[in-house]
């Protein structure tokens, strides 16, 4: 098949193109490099089956390909919350771009969708029939309601236009080719603990997390692309809980660090809890994580390591 993955030079796109190429698919990853990086896709260039567009989601595009996999947006708070307004736009136009393209080529379209959409939540751990608990108006709305609007547009193009569609809610992820930059608190522990530098937990670390690796969230995703009569939404996510306190005691062991933890207040509308029930995805796709924290650690940590000594 053509395969277009937006977002292809970023974080999970990347990892993604590698398993479809693997695969024998031809792969066009479109990515505008704002959090994305030619670094993540430099092994792929020589492929004859992959091409790397340079591209703006939210300005319209014409491709001919069987599928896409929308990927494209900032995803940790650091990232979405610089440029606000750009990253409501590449949820709400990049998504009406794709799926205008979806239906004009009759492709199947999966949209990446998230845990923010639960918000804050009231009731734990989240099914997909819980309708969240988010703030319209707060910093991290931009991208919690830019992709709830972006799961509404999925199912209105799916409804009107009977453009087929896919919806999957992505739990925290982790692995290497995250940035160092990136801001979330896998990526952040690691790297304090590395420079020995105090590991800084907002809050009393007692908030809580479902950490998955990369591997298995592109396996979850590939099963829902192949899988016909279920559109989701559908949570990808390991249900395997833990506080952000036992992460960051668990990356000390890890890396062997002399890091002393320090503790700094809670950022507005922070999540205090966040935990996936995976039963849908495990009665639909067959699916779930394999590979637990201390392993995913294990695969990550020399990733981090490696960056560092290239500064």
């Amino acid at each position: 098949m053509r395969i277009l993955v937006t977002g292809g030079a970023g974080f999970i796109g990347s990892h993604l193109c590698d398993k479809l190429i693997e695969q024998g698919h031809d792969v066009i990853a479109l990515d505008n490099f704002f959090t994305g990086s030619k670094e993540n896709i430099r092994h792929l260039i020589d492929h004859w089956n992959f091409e790397l567009v340079r591209h703006d989601i939210t300005e319209p595009i014409m491709l001919e390909v069987d599928q896409i996999y929308h990927f494209a947006c900032p995803a940790s708070p650091v990232h979405y919350q610089y440029n606000p307004v750009k990253t409501i736009k590449t949820n709400v136009m990049g998504t009406i771009n794709m799926l205008g393209m979806a239906k004009r080529v009759r492709a199947r379209m999966m949209q990446a969708s998230t845990s923010e959409v639960y918000g804050d939540p009231q009731i734990h751990p989240q099914k997909e029939d819980y309708w969240g608990h988010v703030n319209p108006i707060g910093v991290r709305s931009c991208y919690d309601e830019g992709k709830r609007v972006a799961e509404t547009l999925m199912m209105d193009y799916h409804r009107q236009s009977k453009v087929d569609i896919k919806i999957i809610r992505i739990f925290n992820t982790y692995g290497p080719r995250m940035a160092l930059n990136d801001g979330r608190v896998v990526s952040n522990f690691i790297i304090q603990a590395l420079q020995n530098k105090p590991i800084t937990i907002y809050g009393d670390g007692s908030q809580s997390r479902s950490f998955q690796y990369v591997d298995d969230l592109v396996e979850g995703s590939m099963r829902m692309m192949q899988k016909d009569d279920f559109i989701g939404p559908v949570n990808l996510g390991n249900p395997n809980e833990f506080t952000i306190l036992s992460l960051a005691e668990q990356v000390i062991e890890q890396t062997g660090s002399r890091s002393k933890i320090v503790f700094k207040e809670l950022p507005q509308d922070d999540p205090t809890q966040r935990q996936p029930d995976i039963s849908l995805a495990r009665e639909q796709l067959n699916w779930q994580p394999t590979i637990e924290l201390i392993e995913g650690l294990q695969k990550t940590i020399p990733y981090f390591e490696r960056k560092l000594q290239e500064q």
